[in-house]
C-alpha cells in the first residue's frame, strides 16, 4: 500500500482515535448496564438495563469495532509504522481482531439472550455479561496504553527492514562522498 498523504493520514488518525475512544466508552456503558442488571433488586430494573444493552449491542458495538479495526489497519499499512514492524502494533492489531470476534460471537449473542429473557418477563442475571465487558474494558485500556507508550521495540521483520534501510543510506552517503571528491 502506498504511503498516505499527511492530510489523509491525519484524518484517518483522528477517526481511529475517536472511534477507539468511543469503543472504550461504549464498553464502559455496557459494563455499567450489566452490573446494574446483575445487581438490580427488581426485575423491572434488570429488564431496563438489559434492553438498553441490546440497543448498544445492535446499533453500536459492531460498527464501532469494525471502524476501529479498519482505520487502524489502514494507518499501519499506509504509514512507515507498518503492521508487523513494531511489536506494540502487532499486539494491538491481534487484540483488536480477537475483541471484534468476541463481540460478534459472544457479547452480542449474550446480550440478545438477556434482552429476550427480559422481554419475556424473566430477566435472569448472568455473570458472564459482567465479565465480558470487564475483560473488554481492560483490553481496550491496555491497547490505549500501548498506543501511547509504544513499548517493546521492533519485531524481527522490523529489525531487518531497519537494517536494510540503514545499509542503503550508508551506501548513498558513500557514493555522494566519492562523487563530491572526484
Amino acid at each position: 500500500m502506498p504511503q498516505l498523504s499527511r492530510p489523509t493520514r491525519r484524518a484517518i488518525l483522528v477517526i481511529h482515535v475517536a472511534v477507539s475512544v468511543g469503543w472504550l466508552g461504549l464498553t464502559l456503558g455496557l459494563l455499567t448496564l450489566s452490573i446494574t442488571g446483575y445487581t438490580a433488586g427488581s426485575p423491572e430494573m434488570a429488564a431496563v438495563a438489559y434492553r438498553a444493552m441490546k440497543i448498544f449491542g445492535d446499533w453500536l458495538v459492531l460498527p464501532v469495532a469494525l471502524v476501529a479495526l479498519f482505520s487502524g489497519l489502514v494507518l499501519s499499512l499506509g504509514t512507515s509504522w507498518g503492521l508487523a514492524r513494531h511489536r506494540w502494533i502487532y499486539i494491538k492489531f491481534w487484540l483488536t481482531v480477537v475483541t471484534v470476534l468476541l463481540s460478534v460471537f459472544s457479547l452480542r449473542p449474550g446480550i440478545n439472550h438477556l434482552a429476550a429473557e427480559a422481554a419475556a418477563g424473566n430477566p435472569a442475571p448472568d455473570l458472564n455479561l459482567v465479565v465480558a465487558p470487564s475483560v473488554a474494558t481492560a483490553t481496550y485500556l491496555f491497547i490505549t496504553a500501548i498506543s501511547v507508550l509504544k513499548p517493546w521495540g521492533l519485531t524481527k521483520r522490523g529489525s531487518r527492514l531497519r537494517e536494510a534501510q540503514s545499509a542503503q543510506a550508508r551506501a548513498i552517503r558513500r557514493r555522494s562522498r566519492v562523487g563530491s571528491v572526484g
